[in-house]
Order: structure tokens, then sequence, then C-alpha cells
């Protein structure tokens, strides 16, 4: 069986192929690349595996005209630049010893031993530069299956790493048939060492949500998290019950993260994650947009269109509904509604504090009358006509 795909068409990638095989080692793309490559899912980054030392791949590298840079040198991974694109190449490695997310490699080992160390079958897959796949472990078969299995004994592989708890509901959520259900062993695995997620970084914990939760539907996973109590150590109070009706609402279409993380709901996000101050503001917004129940124009003025869209949808998945008809283009009017009063109408009669006063106050009559007050009716209100 052979891979194709423009990424490993592209020269910049053969050329550090290329910088390592004409020197006599093996070099193969690894992992994310070729998985997806097989399921026709687009290829962010392209990882490559050899059995050449990192201090060899640097060398090489550099006499090849290539930059190369340590990122990762403790753990053998040189990111190799061709052409203005990074590559992480890594050393065939095994753990001696393991901490959680810690562990003690040794490089030098084989191909075998490299996939031995793999979190998942699906992730053990390695293709050649010219597409012939390589496959120690069988993964190809779980893959096409849609079937996610740690490679070996679950225990072991969250052990050595206690995020691949949070990986695994995942990549089933990415990957997994739903039909299927999860893998009975890994989900009891998962279950026995879920407490140790509050070991892990807050930064760890939110990348792995984010991607979770940007799956075409997230629903299936969570639920399984929620059931064997893992939910709980990432997002205390959290409840799986409106998102499956989220998902459904969205019609298909991928969902923002941010608002399927608002209809779980629970303590405080921020308590447990790390969001950027954007994704603070904007999961705010959408908290307190439930908490009203301004309609979908005024929303739209609010909030703006995407932000209200996330409100009226969450507000919806809640209460087991369905959205007001037309809310789309409820939430268009508003977005693109401009409130007629300016500070100069209300000049000179009105200065200071009870300018600032005013106008709050005729805007809360604009918005709680559809948007629809003109100019000369709202300066009526305020006695000023």
């Amino acid at each position: 069986m052979k891979v194709t795909g423009a990424w490993l068409d592209d020269p910049n990638a053969q050329a550090v192929l290329s910088v390592l095989t004409d020197a006599g080692f093996h070099a193969l793309a690894v992992g994310g690349c070729v998985r997806n490559a097989l399921l026709g899912v687009p290829v962010t980054d392209v990882d490559i595996a050899t059995d050449a030392l990192p201090e060899t791949v640097t060398m090489l590298a550099e006499k090849a005209g290539l930059k190369a840079v340590p990122t990762g040198i403790a753990h053998g991974t040189v990111t190799v630049v061709s052409g203005g694109d990074g590559f992480e190449v890594t050393s065939f490695r095994h753990d001696e010893e393991t901490y959680g997310r810690h562990a003690k490699v040794s490089f030098g080992a084989d191909l075998k031993q490299d996939a031995a160390r793999r979190d998942f079958t699906m992730n053990a897959l390695y293709a050649r530069a010219d597409g012939t796949l390589v496959d120690p472990l069988g993964g190809v078969r779980d893959l096409l299956a849609r079937r996610l299995r740690f490679v070996g004994d679950a225990d072991a592989r969250i052990r050595e790493d206690y995020l691949r708890i949070l990986r695994f509901f995942r990549f089933h959520a990415q990957y997994g048939d739903p039909e299927h259900g999860l893998d009975a062993a890994a989900l009891a695995a998962c279950a026995q060492h879920s407490a140790m997620l509050e070991t892990l970084s807050r930064e760890r914990i939110t990348a792995e949500l984010r991607k979770l939760l940007a799956a075409c539907d997230p629903a299936p996973a969570v639920a399984a998290m929620a059931q064997a109590g893992i939910l709980a150590h990432v997002l205390p109070g959290a409840q799986p019950q409106a998102l499956p009706v989220l998902v459904h609402l969205e019609g298909g279409e991928p969902g923002g993260w941010l608002r399927r993380l608002a209809v779980l709901g629970g303590a405080d996000p921020e308590e447990h994650l790390r969001l950027s101050k954007a994704e603070s503001r904007d999961l705010g917004k959408i908290r307190d947009g439930l908490s009203n129940f301004n309609p979908p124009a005024v929303l739209g003025y609010a909030l703006g269109a995407d932000l209200a869209a996330d409100v009226v949808l969450s507000r919806a998945a809640l209460f087991e509904t369905f959205p007001s008809d037309g809310w789309l283009t409820e939430i268009a009017r508003g977005a693109d509604a401009q409130f007629p009063l300016k500070p100069r109408d209300l000049m000179p009669q009105l200065q200071g504090a009870a300018l600032g006063t005013a106008l709050k106050q005729a805007e809360a009559h604009w918005l709680a009358h559809d948007l629809s007050p003109d100019r000369a009716a709202l300066l009526g209100v305020l006695g000023l006509a």
C-alpha cells in the first residue's frame, strides 16, 4: 500500500528526507500526516522519524545548507527548516523510565521500538519518501475500521503520559466510529487514572479540549467522559446533555468550540482552563446571553452576528427547542442596525453625566421597542423634541 498527497510530493519535505536517506539512514514520515492521508483528511504538519541520532541530523542538515533548530533535543527532536517550512525530525527512541508527562528516553532504537512507544495504533504509521506504507503494529486495520486502540496495554500507555486520557476521547471524536463505541479496556484505564488529569497544566488540558469540542460531533465522546467520571476532573459541574442537541441544531456544520463549552456549563471555565483574552471575553458574552431573554435582533446589535448566533443556538439547545423562525435574519438586522441618536443630538440641553444617562435611557427604549423608534421618537421620549 502506498500513501499519496501533495504533502509527500512537496520538494521541501523531500529535501529533508533525502538529506537523511542519501547518507544511509532511514527517514520516514510518521503519525498524523500518514493517518490523515489514508483517510483523505487535510495534512497540516509533516513529522519525520529516523534512525539517525539528533546530532547527526543536525550535522547533515547544516551540511546540506538547511537550518537545524534543537526544538526538542531532550526528546530527540530537531526541527529542520527547508524552503521556509519546518519539519520535526525525531530519532527512533524508546522509553527507559516514565514520569507522567516526562520520560527518560534512549535513542538508537529500531522502528518497531519507536512504534511501540506511540499512543494509538492509528498514529504508529510510517511512510517512506516514495509513499510506501510501513505499518509495524497493524494500525491501518484499526484506522480503516475507525477503531481507536492504545498501542499495547492501555494502562501502561496512560501511565507514561496522563494527557493521553483526553487524547483518547479527542481522537475518538475525530476518527472513531460512534456506532462501535469506545474500547472498553481503554475506557476503564482512563477512568482509573482520571484524577491524574488535575496534575497537568491548564494549557495542555485546554489544547486538547479545544480540539475535542471542535470535532464534527464530540457529543458521544463527551458523554462517555461524563459517564466515566472524567469530565468532572476537567470541568467540575459540567453536564453533557445539551451538547448533542446543539450539534443537531448546527446542522452538520462544525460549531465554534466556545459555544459548545458554554452549553456544558459547570464552574467558571477560567478556573480550570487557560483561555486567551479574546476567548475569555467571548465565552463571557455567550454565558451572559444565556442568562437573559433578549431577542435575536437585540443580540445581533449587542454582540455581533457570530456571537449572537452562538447565544441563540446554545439557548435553544439548553431548552431543547428550536430557534424562532427567521432568527438568522433577525440577527443580521440587529447587527446592521445603527442607534439613531448621537451625543450632539442632545446638546447643548444636556452635558456630562446627564448626557450619558439620557443616551443609555434612549438606547434601552430603542432596544425594548424592536430597534424601531427613529431619532424624532427618541427625542420625544427624552422630552427634547
